[in-house]
């Protein structure tokens, strides 16, 4: 039976992949193997491994790597904590194939210690591009690294046969993301809110702000415009969840902390929500604003608006319900009153789309994983689009 390892080091990426180590393990020809790293483990960040056992799956190995330090030389030297772990996970594990999705630094270790150790790899979400990070180069190298790809719509499929894939081994099966919102059944209001210990307002905001890895200014000053912002809004009750262990990841926390202390009556923070009452919040709130994929992927699934600051995001395919804004406070505020003027909330519920599919996403993914034939996969050749008309 084919044995396939997916790895998950945050609480995005295991939201994500859920539905496919489900539908992995209801399979009788597949054997899953579930390698768990990064924020998972770390006490700062949740613990959200436990949320992985809580929804009854294995996990086969835990890779420690997270250093008390989110310097750039502390992040470097949790990669190569993170390396060595790796080496001896799949010499233990001895998988026919490693799953990963993104485009953060514990994927990217993870991919490199399969690739020595001549382990096929599968990569999902290859091929988007956020220029204000230096996820933008992880992701690339990863897409180089592996065997198969699974991009989210075919502009991204497009981009990684750019990159010398073979077309035969990229699949435009659409986001993985939109299965969760598909076939979770999410909370009512009530449920929700009683599960966040929090009453909703008549107006709620959902944040989610990441550092910039690639930032001109500091995350101090960024976060300060940000939370300047939102005080232009004192009629709204404001759910924060927390930024990951990038860069700087904790003094965005930090101030989180500090302003929800300031404005405890409106406000409450989360190091994560979980899929389930992330999805929900998704329901229920008014407006979402940050710089996290999910504002651009997820949630024009429930035809609600995004607020996107900044250029975390910036080259994405972004459809109507994304409002792109600048950094500093005034043009977050004119885009925080634009999501919640009347006529274009009335535009996203009529006319409003994904651009990145709609579900089924995790049994297209299964299929290719469980046919695939890796008889000499491992030798890969450049695929040059000039010598071809494809």
């Amino acid at each position: 039976m084919r044995k396939i390892c997916v790895v998950t080091g945050s609480r995005a990426d295991y939201g994500l992949l859920y539905p496919l180590l489900k539908e992995i393990k209801a399979d009788n020809e597949l054997v899953l193997q579930i390698a768990v790293t990064g924020m998972h483990l770390s006490q700062e960040y949740g613990l959200t491994y436990q949320e992985i056992v809580s929804d009854g799956f294995i996990i086969d190995e835990k890779i420690d790597m997270l250093l008390a330090s989110d310097t750039q030389a502390g992040i470097t030297k949790s990669m190569g904590m993170g390396l060595i772990g790796f080496a001896d996970a799949y010499q233990r594990l001895k998988p026919d194939i490693v799953v990963v999705l993104g485009d953060r630094y514990e994927i990217m270790i993870a991919v490199q210690a399969a690739m020595m150790a001549n382990i096929p790899i599968a990569h999902l979400h290859g091929g988007e591009s956020t220029e204000g990070m230096v996820d933008e180069a992880i992701r690339h190298s990863i897409s180089k690294m592996a065997h198969l790809h699974f991009a989210s719509t075919e502009k991204y499929r497009k981009r990684i046969i750019q990159l010398g894939e073979n077309p035969a081994k990229v699949f435009n099966v659409g986001a993985i993301g939109l299965d969760n919102i598909r076939d979770l059944d999410l909370l009512s209001k009530e449920e929700f809110e009683q599960s966040i210990g929090f009453k909703l307002w008549a107006v709620t905001f959902l944040v989610t702000y990441h550092p910039l890895t690639l930032a001109h200014r500091s995350s101090e000053e960024l976060t300060n415009e940000l939370l300047a912002a939102l005080d232009q809004f004192p009629q709204a009750g404001i759910i924060f969840t927390k930024p990951n262990s990038d860069t700087d990841g904790r003094i965005i926390s930090r101030m989180i902390d500090d302003y929800v202390k300031k404005n405890a009556e409106r406000s409450v923070s989360f190091e994560s929500l979980g899929k389930l009452r992330y999805l929900s919040a998704l329901q229920h709130v008014d407006v979402v604003i940050g710089n996290s994929s999910s504002g651009i992927i997820e949630v024009p699934m429930f035809k609600k608006p995004t607020v996107d600051i900044g250029i975390r995001q910036q080259g994405r395919i972004k459809g109507t319900t994304v409002i792109q804004t600048g950094e500093t406070r005034e043009p977050i505020i004119q885009a925080i009153n634009q999501a919640m003027d009347k006529t274009f909330l009335q535009s996203l519920v009529e006319g409003s789309s994904s651009l990145y599919g709609n579900g089924g996403t995790a049994v297209k993914i299964k299929e290719q994983l469980k046919r695939t034939d890796l008889t000499g996969i491992l030798s890969k050749r450049f695929y040059d689009i000039a010598d071809s008309t494809d």
